[in-house]
């Protein structure tokens, strides 16, 4: 449903109150048709500007003006203008001043003829909604819904039909709607369908449900419980549209769609149909959250066992780890051990090396020492040999005293020989 375009109102003298507590007034539609019928063009690459035409026809209604005034159509032979204005008392006197006069463009030897008259609001009659229930086979008039006491409106705006001092002040409200419309008799019952969240879903229909800030009309339905009420309303809204008065004095209006329901729409097996079908999607719903429940619980339990083995993953890693490290020391440790008795060992050999090299170097030393010695003895044997055999050939030759002497070296040298064993 498109948004219904509201229009400021600076004369409300018309004005008629619907409900003085929400400040709705209902105000006369003033309309006009205006067609201007257009010549032939003989020049070729000559045109009429639909702008230019249009001021003419401000300025011929001057001083008066026009609310809105818009091309509705344009061809070729006219243009077709809907024109507002704020009161209806002005149309006379607008259509007194544009019905069959003419408008003559500069450039142009044809004059343009203008034809005006009131817009007829398209809008149902008494005889529309009493043939249409008697002659409709599946209609029983002895039942609500069922015969001409509801009607349907369209576009109205939803902050006019919003609680006082509501937190949400775009939502309409069903107590507002039935105050306000109580005004032509007592009201049954009142539909507002964007307020049923399920109502889509149910007759697979695009109502516009409601979503906060999401829409500014919404359409509704009113039912009556006498048939007077019903036809009280539909001949007070006939022509009309729906103004909003401020505090302030300020004013604003917007057309609305009346139309009497021919849905049944508020029937007592429309109604029981739609709670039956209201409380099969609310156990679809509730089973739909359940599943979502059970799904989450689910959810929330699988990352709850990839956290824990996670968890587990990683303290297996940092018991690889551990053990990994205590392993590598314990190398260490071995291998610092292998090498300390390794160097121990190399020490101990090397200091047994040295002993034993030392015991050799010694053991050599008193082999030379002890062949020295016998090399003396023998030179000192051979010596006191030659002594003696010298002392033989010569007794006296050789002092006593020499022979002492080498006799006594040889015995000390002969003591200081090894034991060879």
């Amino acid at each position: 449903m498109a948004a219904t375009m509201t229009t400021i109102v600076h004369d409300t003298t018309e004005a008629v109150c619907l409900s003085s507590e929400y400040n709705l007034y209902l105000k006369p539609i003033a309309k006009i048709t205006i067609s201007v019928a257009l010549p032939q063009l003989k020049l070729p690459g000559k045109s009429i500007s639909n702008w230019e035409v249009m001021e003419r026809v401000k300025a011929m209604v001057a001083p008066e003006q026009f609310s809105a005034l818009r091309i509705s159509k344009s061809t070729m032979d006219f243009i077709r203008f809907e024109g507002e204005v704020e009161n209806k008392t002005v149309v006379k006197s607008l259509l007194s001043r544009l019905d069959v006069k003419c408008i003559k463009l500069s450039g142009f030897t044809d004059v343009l003829k203008v034809r005006a008259v009131e817009n007829k609001v398209d809008f149902p009659t008494r005889h529309d909604w009493d043939s249409f229930f008697r002659d409709a086979k599946d209609m029983n008039e002895t039942l609500p819904g069922e015969r001409p006491d509801t009607i349907h409106l369209e576009g109205l705006p939803c902050r006019w039909f919003s609680q006082k001092d509501s937190p949400y002040p775009d939502r309409p409200s069903e107590e507002v709607l039935t105050a306000v419309f109580q005004a032509f008799g007592k009201v049954r019952h009142v539909d507002i369908p964007m307020l049923d969240p399920y109502r889509e879903e149910m007759l697979d229909k695009n109502f516009n449900t409601f979503s906060f800030g999401g829409h500014l009309n919404f359409e509704a339905y009113v039912q009556y419980q006498e048939y007077g009420g019903f036809t009280k309303a539909m001949d007070t809204l006939r022509s009309m549209k729906l103004m909003l008065k401020g505090d302030d004095g300020k004013a604003v209006a917007c057309n609305i769609k009346v139309s009497f329901d021919t849905s049944k729409h508020l029937s007592e097996l429309a109604l029981k149909r739609r709670s039956m079908e209201r409380l099969k999607l609310q156990e679809l719903e509730r089973q739909r959250e359940e599943q979502k429940r059970r799904e989450k619980e689910e959810e929330e339990r699988r990352k709850e066992e990839e956290r824990y083995d996670g968890r587990q993953k990683r303290n297996r890693k940092l018991e690889r780890r551990k053990e990994e490290r205590l392993r590598k020391r314990e190398q260490k440790l071995r291998e610092r051990e292998e090498r300390r008795n390794l160097k121990k060992v190399r020490r101990q050999q090397e200091e047994e090396q040295k002993k034993l090299q030392m015991k050799i170097a010694m053991e050599e030393r008193r082999l030379l020492l002890a062949q020295r010695n016998l090399e003396s003895i023998r030179l000192i044997a051979e010596l006191l040999a030659r002594a003696k055999v010298r002392h033989d050939h010569a007794v006296g030759c050789c002092p006593p005293l020499l022979l002492k002497c080498l006799t006594n070296l040889s015995l000390s040298l002969s003591l200081t020989l090894p034991f060879t064993g």
